[in-house]
């Protein structure tokens, strides 16, 4: 199994990004989709997740509104649209697969990318 992301980058805060991931060696559609992130001394929390179709999506209190995410799953790629970007976005951002029971736990998730970065900067 393997999750590639891609999308990060530097931005200054107000603006936005979209991260991308996709998912080869696995059933893509058998497995919710979550969006993570790690700052520098901090613990990895959970951004977004989608279930399998797309038809149920859940997010951090301090992203709603600002952050979208949708999964494709003919092409096994999930994304996260990210606006209004704040200092405090920055952060590793990780995509995981998984058959959660708490949607944005990330123990409760199976498989991983290796992240990339995201630097809100002025």
């Amino acid at each position: 199994v393997q999750l590639v992301e891609s999308g990060g980058g530097s931005v200054q805060p107000g603006g936005s990004l979209r991260l991308s991931c996709t998912a080869s060696g696995l059933r893509f559609d058998d497995y919710a989709m979550g969006w993570f992130r790690q700052a520098p001394g901090k613990e990895r929390e959970g951004v977004s997740c989608t279930n399998w179709s797309g038809e149920n999506k859940y997010y951090l209190k301090s992203v709603m509104a600002r952050f979208t995410t949708s999964r494709d799953n003919a092409t096994k790629t999930v994304y996260l649209s990210m606006s209004r970007l704040q200092t405090e976005d920055t952060a590793v951002y990780y995509c995981a697969a998984g058959n959660p029971n708490q949607w944005l736990d990330p123990g409760a998730y199976t498989y991983w990318g290796q992240g990339t970065q995201v630097t809100v900067s002025s």
